[in-house]
């Protein structure tokens, strides 16, 4: 681990729960293993999360895409980020639902910034509350399969 960086950025040690756990904090690994269960119970050998390595200043990532990215999760020193990207059909979808995400989880979204393959939605993921607005984001992007969540 590198001691003065935010994300986890050693090539050569791709991290496991124990390390990301010890990098990001009791708190939020909590939060990570709540979503990484309510990706696999609702979208059930969909995905197979990869670890990605994105140089020294972005780290490591580890991300859930079938043909297209899903979204992705940053570890970082005391917190970790999820990454979605929405395409223009989901970002047409997610406006169908501002109603039901949340005012601090819909700032984020519209001062998102656009690109050309997507408006990049980057949430600091610290709390049950956010898990709520990032469950109803993902089923924009795609159906769940089972059905054991809202």
């Amino acid at each position: 681990m590198d001691d003065i960086s935010l994300r986890l950025t050693n090539r050569e040690n791709q991290p496991d729960n124990v390390e990301v756990e010890s990098w990001i904090g009791e708190k939020a690994f909590i939060l990570w293993k709540l979503l990484q269960n309510y990706i696999d119970q609702n979208y059930p050998g969909v995905f197979t999360p990869q670890w990605l390595y994105g140089g020294k200043k972005h780290g490591w990532s580890l991300r859930y895409k079938k043909s297209r990215s899903f979204c992705t999760f940053i570890p970082e020193r005391g917190r970790f980020l999820v990454l979605i990207v929405f395409g223009a059909e989901e970002r047409a979808k997610v406006e169908a639902i501002r109603n039901e995400i949340s005012a601090d989880t819909l700032k984020e979204y519209d001062d998102a910034r656009t690109y050309h393959d997507g408006k990049w939605l980057v949430l600091n993921f610290e709390s049950e509350k956010v898990l709520a607005d990032i469950r109803l984001l993902l089923n924009v992007k795609r159906k769940r399969v089972a059905k054991t969540y809202r």
